[in-house]
């Protein structure tokens, strides 16, 4: 997710000197794992759980024995949703704190700002967010999904439900042009045709001439890929419309941040999304993730897909380091490239070794009285979009992020 990605929905927590104070637990031999995520700021709703999802791993890692006999030490930066702290306490976490390891960043940007610092280091770096896909850095491990694993299921799913034309409105930035262009591939290889592609600047709120524009073409179904607060007000203004009863929605966008509880049933219902994780996944793995998660903080209200995918991304990390037998950068590299998984809330994950990008399941959903509701699960699908332009087998040297031309 890239820039204003995660500017979220409504309300801000205001940042404070304190709170950019690290956190650290202080330990004699410790595993310094560094988390450097907005926990204020007008990102903090996204940045809280993924903050929690960091915190409840270590705590089960060092219950387990920790890793090669030490336990883990967190040492957290609260980057207040502001980019230059973030380069700020990248610089501090490796040159004053030395962590082993660091989980983080949340915009694109903010992956950008710390990345340069971290190889540099040569600190492995866990960018554990649904982005638009592309980054080639052998340093790097993205655990998040990206658009052509969501397309790839949501297109010829919602073709085969409700018909061959489709609507595409999407955020005028790189996500949202990126995971258009993949819409409209997925749906010329199932024999559908996106009848227009409409682009939106982030502060757009007013869709009325849209809708009015949507009505005259007839499509069988909208794709949404709108972001933020701004264009949360499409999902209100097509539901006041009465178009929700007419013309059917997907998105890949929708609900990765719960925002599918912040729409009414009424607007809500009936959407098709694509992701990694649901809380309504029926499994034992996602039910004993829930029951710890709320043991441990109370509620489980807060918990979205990219918390899921940092707390899977810590536990994937360890497993890398257990098979290495070592806190060795490289030896840590190889073993996550070998073929290492986690099974966690969302299914198996493990990584591609030429993009260093999550192999991940996807489930097919529904939002219905506020949930995300299991119609399909399948089984991992690969990055095949960054897969296009990264290769780090053949080129262990790069360190470029790519845009994907489909």
């Amino acid at each position: 997710m890239t820039i204003d990605r995660r500017k979220l929905l409504q309300g801000t927590a205001a940042g404070s000197a304190l709170l950019a104070m690290p956190q650290i637990a202080l330990g004699a031999d410790t595993i310094k794992v560094g988390s450097i995520i907005d926990t204020s700021g007008i990102f903090d709703l996204y940045g809280k759980p993924m903050d929690k999802a960091v915190t409840m791993a270590i705590e089960e890692i060092n219950a387990g024995g920790g890793l090669h006999g030490r336990q883990l030490e967190k040492v957290a930066y609260d980057t207040q949703s502001d980019m230059a702290l973030y380069t700020q306490y990248a610089k501090s976490l490796t040159r004053k704190d030395k962590v082993d390891v660091v989980h983080g960043g949340i915009l694109s940007a903010s992956r950008e700002a710390i990345r340069p610092t971290l190889r540099k280091s040569k600190t492995l770096y866990f960018y554990n967010v649904q982005y638009e896909g592309g980054v080639c850095d052998r340093n790097i491990f993205c655990t998040g999904v990206t658009p052509a694993q969501q397309a790839e299921v949501l297109v010829p799913a919602t073709i085969e439900k409700w018909g061959k034309k489709i609507y595409t409105l999407a955020a005028d930035y790189n996500y949202g042009q990126i995971t258009a262009k993949w819409i409209q591939h997925y749906a010329e290889k199932n024999g559908g045709e996106v009848v227009q592609t409409d682009f939106f600047p982030l502060d757009v709120s007013d869709f009325g001439s849209t809708i009015a524009k949507i009505q005259e073409a007839k499509p069988d179904m909208i794709m949404s890929v709108l972001v933020g607060g701004a264009h949360l007000s499409f999902y209100r203004q097509w539901a006041a419309a009465g178009m929700n009863k007419k013309i059917p929605m997907a998105s890949t966008t929708l609900g990765a941040g719960n925002e599918q509880v912040v729409l009414t049933k009424e607007e809500g219902d009936g959407i098709m999304l694509v992701y990694s994780f649901s809380k309504e996944l029926d499994t034992p793995e996602n039910k004993t993730f829930l029951a710890n998660w709320q043991k441990r903080f109370g509620s489980t209200d807060d918990i979205h897909e990219l918390a899921v995918a940092t707390y899977q991304g810590m536990h994937l990390w360890a497993e890398g380091a257990r098979k290495a037998g070592s806190m060795d950068r490289d030896k840590v590299i190889e073993a996550l490239e070998s073929g290492v998984s986690f099974n966690g809330p969302t299914g198996k994950i493990s990584i591609d070794p030429k993009t260093h990008h999550a192999v991940t399941p996807v489930h097919l959903v529904e939002v219905r009285d506020q949930k995300m509701n299991v119609v399909k699960s399948f089984g991992e699908r690969q990055p095949v979009d960054t897969q296009l332009v990264c290769d780090l087998k053949k080129n262990p040297g790069d360190t470029t992020q790519y845009e994907i031309k489909i």
